[in-house]
């Protein structure tokens, strides 16, 4: 696997990882920035070694560069110094440096748009990393939020279940009412009997007092009083 195949598989089992948990993301972005921070440090690591080969690679070209033109001036001076075979022995060379140097240039080429492809998605992850720290206490308060939310939400579908607060402290009324009724019939169905047995003895209290005035009014009779 390249270097560059590493990197977009580094990015996308993050996002992949973020978007699978976000049920819960005040509770997964610390891991989150954890583990993107750590993976920046292979990706900086990465970034560095593609850097490193383009200027190499540079490097080589270079000096290709130097060397073609080094034996062009050796032939040249072969030639003044009536050495015609030696100036055709540097420029045999040159030319072997030539046919190198068409490869030495696309290898050139391509590493140098790897760094900077390295480079900008090294930097866009940097970027993103600051906005997300920037953003993170944004997205632990709206999580919050929610879950507040959500709580009220449940508190307010109870409510709504089984009438509210009010209506059961009216519940509770309408039995604390109903108990004090019935304690007030329950006194006055203790009292009745008593009531009753008052009357009876008022009742049998004056026939026997009657008869006691009979009897005293015939004893008078007698003794002629």
């Amino acid at each position: 696997m390249s270097i560059l195949d590493r990197f977009t598989d580094i990015i996308s089992a993050n996002v992949n990882a973020l978007l699978d948990k976000m049920e819960d993301p005040s509770k997964m972005i610390d891991q989150y920035l954890r583990d993107v921070s750590e993976n920046l440090a292979e990706v900086k690591k990465e970034t560095a070694g593609v850097m490193a080969q383009a200027k190499q690679a540079k490097n080589k070209l270079d000096q290709n560069t130097a060397d073609i033109n080094k034996y062009v001036e050796l032939a040249k001076k072969a030639i003044l110094a009536g050495n015609d075979n030696d100036a055709r022995i540097f420029l045999a060379k040159k030319q072997e440096l030539e046919e190198e140097r068409v490869n030495l240039e696309k290898v050139a080429q391509a590493t140098e748009e790897n760094a900077q492809r390295m480079i900008e998605m090294h930097n866009k992850l940097t970027k993103d990393i600051e906005e997300l720290k920037r953003r993170k206490q944004m997205i632990q308060a709206k999580t919050a939020v929610a879950k507040t939310q959500e709580r009220l939400n449940k508190v307010d579908t109870s409510m709504t279940k089984t009438g509210g607060v009010l209506s059961k402290f009216d519940r509770m009324e309408e039995k604390a009412d109903r108990m004090f009724e019935e304690a007030k019939a329950m006194a006055e169905l203790n009292k009745l009997p008593l009531d009753e047995a008052l009357e009876l003895e008022k009742k049998y209290s004056g026939v026997s007092d009657q008869k006691v005035e009979d009897e005293l009014a015939s004893l008078k009779s007698n003794l002629g009083l």
